[in-house]
């Protein structure tokens, strides 16, 4: 039915709108709670950390194979509406926040993965560009905050973390209500330990992996500090100016995933991601001059650019993943390869936040391009040029 990819993609972007929630408002929360200078890498990276709890538990427990995946994602888009609501209702410090933004990665397990496993049980021979649309929805969630900041800078903090869980809380039952199981559903294999290691035997999987470790080396940690990059290489920019350009920098990276997502149904999946993480790495190397060029005509496009290609490689190494794994043990190579790529953000993001304490901002996000070289040399290896 023509309903269903439109309302997967619209219940993604609502539930992972919760992802980057609390750095929307951070300025805010650092006033009135007086927090430390270093609680964006915390905030980002506890969100991280109980995503990563999160897919790993699930795989272990097969919940998505063992409970309808729509029936999971709504309780999950609720349980983590609720966690991001508490934030405003329980007392305020910073271990509080900390251990809600932990619970609430946990519940986007529930959300990301399994709004993707929902999508492969409707389509079949255009999971590719489904996929496409479908991270394509996560940035848009992942930058709404930024947006809702924007629009509404006379808004307490309070109402705009409840205005995201109101989102998240609808898109959940959205899926619910308007996505009934797809014809495609399958049941996947069952977890074991084992496994984990049987997957890196794969030549090409490996390849597609520690490609899209490189990706996400780079990735998480541009999002988290996009306000901070604005902040230093346009420092005349408002807070409302400040929180539009970062929406806009973000989101941008749907444009990517969709874009990619049709290219990749002529190019391959393989070739889209190179081109894409190269062009990404070279932004981290031109970073070091373009953000000290004090103009916004240079540094504002070549950060709306930088946006796209840093995400819009991200659906066609699911995909990739996914075909280069063995038939039997997809659910479980997925789930270990978005763990480890996950863990690798927390590292990102901390190194990238103790950098910034020793050397000007040019010169930390030049050297995000490691992720990128690393990413390159290993998916290479399944380019056929």
């Amino acid at each position: 039915m023509r309903r269903i990819l439109p309302t997967i993609v619209f219940t993604q972007f609502a539930g992972t709108s919760l992802w980057f929630a609390g750095n929307a408002v951070l300025p805010e929360l650092q006033r009135e709670l007086n927090l430390e200078q270093d609680a964006l890498g915390l905030i980002t990276s506890s969100v991280q950390f109980g995503f990563i709890l999160g897919t790993l538990c699930f795989a272990i427990l097969s919940l998505a194979d063992r409970v309808s995946p729509r029936l999971l994602f709504m309780l999950c888009a609720l349980g983590g509406a609720l966690a991001n609501a508490m934030i405003v209702f329980l007392p305020g410090d910073l271990t509080t926040i900390l251990i809600l933004r932990v619970v609430t990665g946990f519940l986007l397990a529930g959300v990301y993965p399994v709004g993707m496993k929902i999508a492969a049980s409707w389509h079949s021979g255009n999971l590719g560009k489904a996929i496409g649309y479908l991270v394509g929805a996560l940035v848009l969630g992942t930058a709404f905050p930024h947006l809702l900041r924007a629009l509404g800078t006379d808004l307490h903090w309070q109402t705009m973390l409840l205005s995201i869980s109101g989102l998240a809380a609808l898109g959940g039952l959205l899926m619910f209500i308007l996505v009934p199981d797809g014809p495609y559903l399958r049941q996947g294999a069952a977890f074991a330990i084992r496994n984990m290691v049987q997957v890196f035997k794969v030549r090409e999987f490996r390849a597609a992996a520690f490609g899209y470790f490189g990706h996400m080396w780079e990735l998480y940690t541009f999002w988290a500090f996009v306000p901070l990059i604005l902040a230093y290489s346009l420092p005349t920019l408002s807070v409302s100016q400040t929180s539009f350009y970062s929406f806009c920098i973000i989101a941008a990276g749907a444009v990517g995933c969709v874009g990619g997502g049709y290219l990749s149904q002529r190019f391959g999946s393989a070739k889209v991601a190179f081109a894409q993480l190269l062009f990404s790495g070279l932004c981290c190397v031109a970073a070091a001059f373009i953000l000290q060029a004090d103009s916004a005509i240079f540094i504002l496009p070549f950060l709306l650019f930088w946006g796209i290609v840093v995400a819009g490689d991200s659906p066609q190494f699911s995909a990739l993943s996914a075909r280069t794994a063995p038939p039997q043990l997809v659910g479980t190579a997925l789930t270990v390869v978005t763990s480890i790529g996950f863990a690798l953000t927390i590292i990102s993001i901390q190194f990238t936040g103790y950098l910034l304490q020793f050397i000007p901002v040019p010169a930390a996000f030049m050297l995000l391009v490691i992720g990128p070289v690393s990413g390159l040399l290993s998916l290479r290896k399944l380019v056929r040029l």
